[in-house]
């Protein structure tokens, strides 16, 4: 028959349990003050640019984390983030002419959701000064930028639960964009 373990033993090993969470979000108390390093700081602000805020902020920080930075990126949101922001693009062109012939609305998806489009974006919602790249990697870099932008939009899709809320972001972020373009213009 075996013996039980002394108290101070089970003692020790609940302490050292309600110590060391198993979960690392379980570590803080609910309501605890939310992590104040500048990379939070800076996802804060951006989430009231772009006018969403996360329920899981996790994503964001995902989305936000280029591959050279981490195995634990956002890749996989980003082609998420492309789908989502070409049929956003081919929705609106097709809701402006239903009879749009297939090449144009095709041709219209693919240059809103363009690199070069996406970068403005992504420049212009400060990504650059948000994204964590390796360093040796340009932040500024146009596929960087555009990653990471493409990565948020998909972000918002997986957070939302929806494509609709992915691709009002996308708008709005594009825009920003072409109304600062259109103001810089007429200076």
């Amino acid at each position: 028959m075996a013996t039980p373990p002394p108290l101070p033993l089970c003692l020790l090993l609940l302490t050292l349990l309600a110590a060391f969470p198993s979960h690392p979000q379980a570590a803080g108390a609910v309501g605890s003050p939310p992590s104040s390093s500048p990379f939070d700081a800076a996802l804060a602000a951006l989430q009231k640019q772009i006018g969403y805020t996360f329920r899981a902020p996790d994503l964001l920080r995902r989305a936000m984390t280029h591959a050279s930075y981490s195995r634990e990126n956002g890749r996989a949101l980003a082609v998420l983030g492309l789908a989502a922001s070409q049929s956003a693009a081919a929705l609106r062109a097709l809701a402006a002419d239903h009879d749009a012939p297939a090449s144009a609305v095709s041709r219209r998806a693919r240059e809103a959701a363009s690199e070069a489009a996406c970068a403005a974006a992504g420049a212009r919602a400060g990504i650059p000064r948000v994204v964590r790249v390796a360093a040796g990697t340009n932040a500024s870099a146009a596929p960087v930028v555009c990653g990471a932008l493409r990565a948020l939009v998909g972000a918002v899709a997986v957070d939302a639960g929806s494509a609709d809320a992915a691709g009002e972001v996308f708008w709005r972020l594009h825009v920003l964009t072409l109304a600062d373009a259109s103001a810089t213009a007429a200076l």
